[in-house]
């Protein structure tokens, strides 16, 4: 189909969808291979189910190779540390702008050979758990611009390698368009980091930093030109989204015969004010442009991060072939117990249940094991999110590079403190260490059914505490169990990373047995939700907060529910916290399939509900708990006067048996005469005298 023409459709259907889908009687259909396509609505028909979407997916991204992050391969990134703003790469954008082609494409070479190889390919298809690869690839390798030419020449290569490689161990391949020219959503991810200002003129002290701000002005133009200050778009960049439709066209012309490929997603993770409606038509001029040249394709489409019926349901309605993508990360969420990440991985079945409703298809193109933020530069590089970290992070070696000894900046300075540039954050590394996720703790026994050890241990569990083996492969279970038994399947991301973050890594989960290898439609797997899904939780106010604390998170409970909360206020004590798990129980259980945690600021814990249960219940360790009791304070005061008293006795009895010096001062002393002449003294430790002081000071033995 005509660029031209799709544009003109564009503008039809953006005006268009502010009033709701158009009626035009006119409107007889755009015949495909498979079905009609009605422009005025967005709308299909005469789907002859060709490709029905019968077979869940079981994946992985294999991010990092063909779009860099720094976080997934720092190896690759280490370079720029202590660099200025004439010589700092924090993207693939910049990586190129700053090295330039000949020197950029030379790095990426080495690193296209190096981080996804035939070997790995043929390790997850023998796992036996992997059916599908999600790869993420630029729009610049199909419609090439600025600095991006010449860097990345020869990565349509080494990607049409990876295709074959997977069509010869049977896996299939999701093409995933994961940048945009001006970038979809600020993020390093999408090829260039938007919203980006340097602040070393302005940081004078102390003198001789390099300084940026990046999150608290993060933008995207992909779509228009956006204004901050305005929090929205003030129009729409139509020369972007033809570039973006011209890539697209071209990744159809080239892959469109081959086995390998399942289908396309033609953005990744637009952010959510991004305006819904233009997202909507790119889709829809995208869907077309596929479905033309490859009719048996799948069209998968990024939720944009607003996972809701309100949004989704209806659009594209009677289209085959079509799904929706969502990302489900907990690695954002505030600290909290195990408890709490168990129950949001399957709450997440009620969510994706209502959106296979309302919408059709779904699948989670994105998930992890992490539940903290420590992974070095995830945020960005030398960067953090506001507030982030939550928690303290562990700290291991920095790894070697993984593309070998010739990569500049390896290894890392085991030397040097923290090198800048510096944001607003913290993150990297430091004297040869490099942050990476938090161990978790097992829990003590006394405390295991509120699985909250974890928020006050330290980042690296000591010796026989180590629970991370025992929680992970239980979550693992459970997300998967979410993930695929309601929807479409998943991709886990990712297949590997540079740092030992088994958490964001596949291959290392496997390894640890975290993952389980062969079919995952197993028993365990399935029913791994069992005490979720009857409700065998309850949220309830937490006793050692402040009262306060509690007033608030009532409070926006019943504001979120448009409840009047003016009686709160007058509450205390115990009456108080009665309320509190009332209220926050009923929020919880109603509001948990689209995310709520029982946290409100605190105010609320997650406890096992009071009920009885069989031995088959406990049966898959799901405490790891240790015999760890602990005791009042009165007890361990009055175990050590105890201890203090026999010790003092057990010593003056061993001194007076050992030591003649000690036995005859002791009974000259004129304090302790009065002891030492004692019937009971004589009886205790008068077999204990050195021979011929039995009658000393007059003291007879017999």
């Amino acid at each position: 189909m005509n660029l031209c023409r799709l544009l003109s459709i564009w503008t039809l259907a953006v005006g268009a969808s502010a009033k709701g889908p158009l009626t035009d009687d006119a409107d007889e259909g755009t015949p495909f291979k498979h079905f009609l396509a009605f422009n005025s609505n967005q709308t299909c028909a005469s789907d002859s189910h060709a490709m029905p979407f019968n077979n869940q997916i079981r994946g992985v991204n294999l991010g990092g190779w063909m779009v860099l992050e720094p976080w997934i391969t720092p190896s690759l990134f280490y370079q720029f540390l202590g660099g200025d703003e004439t010589n700092t790469a924090m993207d693939h954008y910049s990586f190129c702008e700053v090295l330039g082609p000949e020197e950029g494409n030379k790095q990426l070479k080495r690193h296209w050979e190096s981080w996804v190889t035939e070997d790995i390919i043929k390790e997850l298809a023998d796992s036996g758990a992997v059916n599908s690869l999600r790869v993420p690839v630029g729009d610049f390798m199909f419609e090439p611009y600025g600095p991006y030419i010449g860097c990345t020449d020869g990565a349509l290569d080494y990607l049409d390698t990876l295709l074959d490689w997977a069509h010869a161990y049977g896996l299939s391949v999701l093409l995933d368009v994961h940048t945009q020219k001006d970038s979809q959503n600020g993020f390093d991810n999408s090829g260039q980091t938007q919203g980006f200002q340097w602040t070393s003129r302005i940081s004078n002290y102390p003198r001789g930093l390099t300084t940026f701000q990046h999150w608290p002005i993060r933008a995207a133009h992909w779509i228009g030109d956006f204004d901050s200050e305005a929090v929205n778009y003030t129009n729409i960049n139509h020369d972007n989204i033809a570039h973006s439709l011209r890539a697209i066209d071209h990744l159809v012309d080239r892959y469109s015969g081959h086995p390998a490929v399942l289908g396309v997603e033609p953005v990744n993770e637009p952010w959510e004010l991004t305006p819904i409606e233009a997202l909507k038509t790119f889709y829809w001029d995208a869907y077309l442009i596929v479905k033309k040249k490859a009719p048996y394709w799948k069209f998968i489409m990024h939720d944009s991060f607003r996972f809701t019926p309100e949004t989704w349901g209806g659009f594209m309605k009677g289209c085959p072939d079509r799904a929706l993508d969502t990302h489900i990360y907990q690695a954002w969420m505030d600290p909290s117990s195990r408890l709490t990440f168990y129950n949001n991985a399957c709450a997440q079945k009620q969510q994706i249940a209502l959106m296979e409703r309302e919408f059709g298809p779904v699948i989670v193109g994105e998930w992890s094991l992490a539940t903290d933020n420590c992974a070095m530069w995830l945020n960005g590089f030398n960067d953090n999110l506001p507030g982030f970290p939550r928690s303290p992070c562990k700290y291991i070696p920095c790894s070697l590079p993984y593309m070998g000894s010739d990569q500049p900046g390896t290894p890392v300075d085991p030397g040097a403190a923290l090198q800048g540039p510096y944001g607003t954050g913290i993150s990297g590394p430091s004297f040869g260490l490099c942050p990476v996720d938090r161990d978790w703790m097992t829990e003590r026994y006394n405390s295991a059914e509120s699985g909250s050890n974890w928020m006050s241990s330290p980042p690296e569990a000591p010796r026989g505490r180590d629970g991370t083996d025992e929680v992970m492969s239980l979550l693992a279970l459970k997300k998967i169990s979410a993930f695929s038994g309601i929807g479409h399947g998943f991709y886990f991301w990712n297949f590997r990373t540079d740092l030992y973050n088994p958490q964001w890594s596949y291959l290392l989960a496997l390894e640890r047995g975290w993952i389980p290898k062969g079919d995952l439609n197993d028993e365990r797997i399935m029913n791994s939700c069992h005490r979720e899904d009857v409700g065998a939780f309850v949220c309830e106010a937490n006793r050692e907060a402040p009262e306060e604390t509690v007033k608030n998170g009532i409070s926006y409970a019943l504001g979120e529910e448009k409840k009047d909360s003016a009686y709160v206020v007058k509450l205390e004590g115990e009456p108080l916290y009665s309320e509190g798990d009332a209220v926050f129980d009923e929020f919880w259980k109603s509001h948990r399939a689209t995310g709520a945690t029982c946290d409100f600021g605190g105010a609320a814990q997650l406890k096992e509900a009071n009920v009885t249960h069989t031995d088959e219940y406990y049966s898959d360790d799901y405490y790891n708990a240790v015999e760890v009791k602990e005791f009042a304070t009165w007890k361990i005061v009055l175990l050590v006067v105890i201890g203090t008293l026999v010790g003092s006795l057990t010593g003056f009895a061993l001194a007076m048996k050992l030591s003649p010096k000690f036995s005859r001062r002791v009974r000259s002393s004129t304090i302790l005469r009065p002891v030492t002449r004692s019937t009971v003294f004589r009886q205790s430790f008068g077999n204990m005298l050195e021979p011929g002081l039995q009658g000393y000071a007059g003291i007879s033995m017999d």
